[in-house]
């Protein structure tokens, strides 16, 4: 079996010495390549697309280089690149939009909202044959999502206040008028009537303001997860993208075997996303059956045995496993962030993430950087593109 994953991450912009956000994302990215490398809403994020990938090996090989050429980058004009759903010491506000009328759009229009869209999130792309199939996994796969975003949580602190939040990035995020949890659409139809009237009704000024957790792509044969915050460590967003091709997998497996159609009743969705964002791993889930809270790392599993027989068929279950066993025993993004600020200050935060997106991990006894490498079993082959022809970028 080989289904395509890719990822679209976002970066924020820091200055190196005072560790706070800056608008100078364009130097940055005149010193890359601009069919990975492209500019976000505001001047200090930048935006990486990685290529398309069939193994788990071969998407963190990818990511990896990718942090490190715009680490290089970032580095010689004296900033810093960090992978988090928010930066630690942000300001009010970063000047300007990036140029381009629709961003200059953006900003007239919704105003604060726009304004303080200082977040950065990790997208992931799953392959899928048609449209009518992507708008029928949606509806299967969205009770699930809350528990990536879980895994995904980075951004307690918010202007330099820790917001009581492991994920603040979704609070924020959740302020656009078509953020959150994506309705039941039978059909493709059905979906894309439903953007041309929010078009038409002049609340979203194209369907690239489609803002749902999940959604088909608009310029590719993939079904894409947004729910997530950006991940300091490539190794989690490895984990979020073997799972969520996994559970694209098994829905379309269950679609399979019982032609039903969804039954509804996710009106509870914005409420698990809430519970994800506010407790991250170190608290409570809800569980999608019963619709009541559990331990996070017993919903973890929960989700981790249920795409098993999925996981195997890709050959990630070994690799999942032990990253996602990783990731429970370490605790989340948010929680090595508040533990850093309560041991020494915000700057020692920025320190952390900065060390983690380069690919390093900080010794907690010595308080020094070394690189990890992590055991992702597979071919070293690139996978195939998604349809035929030429390899491509996500996010292009």
């Amino acid at each position: 079996m080989s289904i395509c994953i890719g990822v679209e991450e976002e970066f924020h912009v820091l200055e190196v010495e005072s560790g706070v956000l800056v608008p100078r994302a364009d130097p940055v990215l005149r010193r890359l390549p601009r069919r990975t490398f492209t500019s976000e809403l505001h001047r200090s994020i930048v935006e990486s697309n990685s290529g398309v990938h069939a193994s788990l090996h071969d998407l963190y090989t990818d990511l990896a280089d990718t942090r490190q050429r715009l680490d290089a980058a970032a580095a010689s004009l004296g900033l810093a690149v960090v992978a988090a759903g928010t930066a630690p010491l942000a300001p009010a506000s970063c000047g300007p939009p990036s140029a381009g009328a629709r961003y200059r759009h953006m900003v007239e229009e919704y105003r604060q909202v726009a304004d303080e869209q200082l977040i950065c999130g990790a997208q992931v792309h799953v392959d899928i044959p048609d449209r009518d199939t992507a708008v029928r996994v949606m509806c299967e796969v969205s009770p699930w999502l809350p528990v990536l975003l879980a895994l995904s949580a980075s951004s307690p602190f918010w202007q330099g206040t820790d917001t009581g939040y492991a994920s603040w990035r979704t609070m924020l995020w959740q302020r656009w008028p078509t953020a959150g949890p994506v309705g039941c659409f039978a059909t493709a139809a059905e979906y894309d009537a439903a953007v041309r009237d929010m078009v038409r009704a002049g609340i979203i000024s194209d369907a690239g303001m489609i803002y749902y957790d999940i959604r088909p792509s608009a310029h590719l044969h993939t079904l894409e997860l947004r729910i997530c915050d950006a991940c300091p460590r490539a190794e989690t967003v490895v984990l979020i993208a073997g799972l969520f091709r996994a559970l694209v997998t098994d829905a379309r497996e269950r679609l399979r075997q019982n032609d039903a159609p969804c039954p509804g009743r996710h009106e509870w969705l914005r409420g698990a996303a809430w519970r994800a964002a506010r407790s991250g791993l170190e608290g409570t889930l809800v569980d999608p059956a019963t619709h009541r809270d559990e331990p996070a790392p017993k919903a973890v599993h929960k989700l981790l045995t249920r795409l098993r027989p999925a996981l195997e068929a890709h050959g990630d279950w070994s690799t999942v496993r032990a990253l996602t066993e990783e990731a429970l025993a370490e605790g989340s993004a948010a929680e090595r962030i508040r533990r850093t600020a309560r041991e020494e200050d915000l700057l020692a935060c920025v320190d952390l993430l900065i060390a983690e997106t380069r690919g390093e991990r900080r010794n907690r006894e010595s308080a020094q950087l070394g690189r990890v490498r992590l055991p992702f079993p597979g071919a070293d082959a690139p996978g195939p593109p998604f349809g035929s022809g030429a390899p491509e970028v996500i996010g292009r």
